[in-house]
């Protein structure tokens, strides 16, 4: 058995968030889904949305398998490199 104590502070992160839109028309959206059951439905509808009212352009569906683990450093990357903005969601 291996026991862990949770009152240990975690190792020190360098995070930070990606800067803030000006606005949301004519950008490119990339969408993640999860895997779940209708998350790609769901994404979809709402990438439409943003395509209707902002005048954005949806680039193909990324994919990860486990809706509980993070997507791959590769797929953020890619995404990163094509999209302004990602959205993803669960789609229970």
């Amino acid at each position: 058995m291996l026991l862990c104590d949770p009152t240990v502070p975690g190792p020190e992160r360098n995070l930070s968030r990606a800067a803030a839109l000006a606005g949301l028309e004519g950008r490119t959206i990339g969408l993640l889904e999860n895997g779940k059951l209708n998350a790609q439905l769901m994404l979809r509808e709402t990438a439409r949305l943003f395509e209707e009212r902002h005048g954005c352009t949806v680039v193909p569906v990324w994919s990860k398998w486990n809706a509980s683990a993070p997507a791959p450093e590769e797929t953020l990357k890619a995404a990163a490199d094509k999209v302004d903005f990602l959205i993803t969601g669960l789609g229970d």
